[in-house]
């Protein structure tokens, strides 16, 4: 997670005041095993077992709606890799998980998903990387 670690070290400076959380459930990994399944990417079975169990718990832990009582939109920075990002933005969404891979991410993008107070959600921004300069632009 170096990447991630350091793009919220840079983050942060931006944000004064605002506090950082750390956790290994939003480590890169393999959240479930892709459908269609595709040749260039082939982690072992058991990986998705661990990693998927850990991710779906972030997804659980995190993507929900505010509390009741919560009177002003409220914002949330998850920094984390694309196929987190991917399997959580399908789940949000109640598309099937395993499309995840169908998704396409560059290194360093902005999505932005919202949900409002009745549970509806909202995919504002998927992989966003017009902030970047062309030459800076990569994908993994």
């Amino acid at each position: 997670m170096t990447r991630a670690v350091e793009t919220t070290d840079i983050i942060s400076k931006h944000l004064p005041g605002k506090c950082g959380v750390s956790t290994d459930l939003l480590r890169e990994g393999a959240p479930i095993e892709p459908d269609p399944p595709v040749s260039h990417w082939k982690p072992e079975a058991v990986q998705y077992y661990e990693d998927g169990a850990r991710i779906e718990a972030a997804f659980r832990n995190y993507i929900h709606r505010a509390d009741a009582k919560q009177e002003e939109d409220s914002y949330e920075i998850f920094i984390c890799h694309a196929n987190v990002i991917r399997y959580i933005v399908c789940r949000a969404l109640q598309f099937p998980p395993e499309g995840w891979l169908r998704l396409s991410l560059n290194n360093g993008s902005i999505t932005h998903l919202v949900i409002r107070p009745d549970g509806r959600v909202a995919l504002r921004t998927l992989g966003d990387t017009g902030f970047m300069p062309p030459n800076k632009i990569t994908r993994s």
